[in-house]
């Protein structure tokens, strides 16, 4: 069996200090991805940086530092390790790192969030074009190799109405933008030039609600439920269909939580 969680920790020294550490030592996962880790090495402890039993590789966004930042825990060694999408314009932006173990490639990915009218969606949707294409030549690469691919991590698009709660009400907001989620479609699609990927909680629990794994710190929404499901396992087809397991670590309480995300875990057979 292979476990694999994904988590936005926004921010992964305060998360530390939450109580993310004592999450991990708990977790039974091979492999957790990290998003929005916000430090680079030299400012982690050595406890945070390199946790005992694991092997932790790290992409912090030198560009704009105290910002992004991915990570990838593995309890094996990786084969190999590259950052960025081959486009030099994020290749220090912290947005994306993969790794390859045995069969397997993973990755972390912390796609841009956006705010619609600003810069921060054209950079977005400038991510989006350069990374569609990327992910085509991700999948046909690892079959060649006879691989399959898990890209996790905060993709910052809810790509149907089952995966926010008040889904009228942000129609016109960046995380659910029509574009957003007819480009996230692509990802998941097989037409021509798309990527053809599969969003494994999904194809677990079709037809529920969520399940979620973002909740504003504002208001009452941990409480309520009023949440996102932003935090993707995308993987190929094949190891989509070796998926048995999946569900969000919500946390007990409010005052238990460690960051605005949790762990979203699922367990693959062989």
């Amino acid at each position: 069996m292979l476990t694999v969680s994904t988590v936005n920790v926004n921010g992964l020294r305060a998360a530390a200090r939450k109580g993310y550490l004592a999450w991990l030592a708990g977790s039974q996962a091979d492999v957790v991805c990290l998003q929005e880790v916000r430090a680079e090495e030299s400012q982690l402890t050595d406890e945070v940086r390199a946790p005992a039993g694991w092997h932790a590789v790290y992409a912090p966004a030198l560009a704009t530092r105290g910002r992004a930042g991915v990570a990838l825990l593995t309890r094996r060694e990786p084969d190999e390790v590259r950052t960025g999408i081959g486009v030099p314009e994020f290749e220090e932006t912290g947005r994306y790192l993969e790794a390859d173990l045995p069969g397997l490639t993973v990755a972390s990915l912390y796609l841009p969030s956006g705010d619609v009218g600003s810069e921060r969606q054209d950079q977005k949707e400038h991510f989006m074009a350069a990374f569609l294409p990327y992910l085509v030549e991700l999948r046909a690469r690892a079959a060649a190799a006879g691989r399959e691919v898990l890209v996790c991590g905060d993709w910052n698009i809810a790509h149907r109405e089952a995966d926010l709660r008040n889904w009228r009400a942000n129609r016109d907001r960046s995380g659910f933008l029509p574009e957003e989620r007819a480009w996230l479609s692509r990802v998941f699609g097989d037409g021509s030039g798309d990527a053809g990927y599969v969003d494994v909680v999904r194809a677990l629990h079709p037809d529920q609600e969520g399940p979620y794994s973002w909740w504003t710190y504002r208001g009452r929404a941990f409480d309520t439920d009023t949440g996102w499901r932003i935090d993707y396992h995308v993987a190929t087809p094949g190891l989509a269909g070796r998926a048995v397991k999946a569900g969000v670590e919500r946390a007990p309480s409010y005052a238990e939580r460690w960051s605005d995300h949790a762990p979203v875990t699922v367990v693959y057979d062989g």
